[in-house]
């Protein structure tokens, strides 16, 4: 009975706090990378639990020593995040570069290729409109 009382506990975390059932993913490849996004971010929690202080609301009874539910671990997460160190790189910024200042030319122009037309005409409206007669 305890461990079916868990896993509903479980799913319901997966579904309210973490978000399982909220995006609307046109194809089941992309339902299954969000499933196992959600399962590593429960991973996650589950894995920062030593790490976490007891945030508790005032109807909440204590929790035992290093035995938080990944609901406590997820308030308290700010905290363990600053204090962990990052393996990721620095952020990149939000907007976009300044790119090519104006007035200065393009050093890099596109490729240009031959469309393959075989009809050759006149550069000029008149030129072919004499040339057709």
């Amino acid at each position: 009975m305890q461990s079916g009382l868990l896993l509903e506990h479980t799913f319901r975390l997966f579904k309210q706090v973490l978000g399982w059932t909220c995006p609307q993913t046109r194809a089941p490849e992309a339902a299954d990378r969000w499933t196992w996004l959600i399962i590593a971010a429960h991973t996650q929690l589950r894995l920062a639990r030593p790490l976490a202080e007891d945030l508790r609301k005032p109807w909440e009874r204590p929790a035992a020593a290093r035995r938080h539910t990944p609901a406590r671990v997820r308030r308290d997460f700010r905290n363990i995040r600053t204090t962990a160190t990052c393996p990721a790189g620095a952020p990149k910024p939000g907007k976009p570069g300044p790119g090519r200042p104006p007035g200065s030319l393009n050093r890099r122009p596109a490729q240009r290729h031959d469309v393959g037309k075989t009809a050759k005409r006149e550069l000029t409206l008149e030129a072919n409109r004499k040339q057709r007669g």
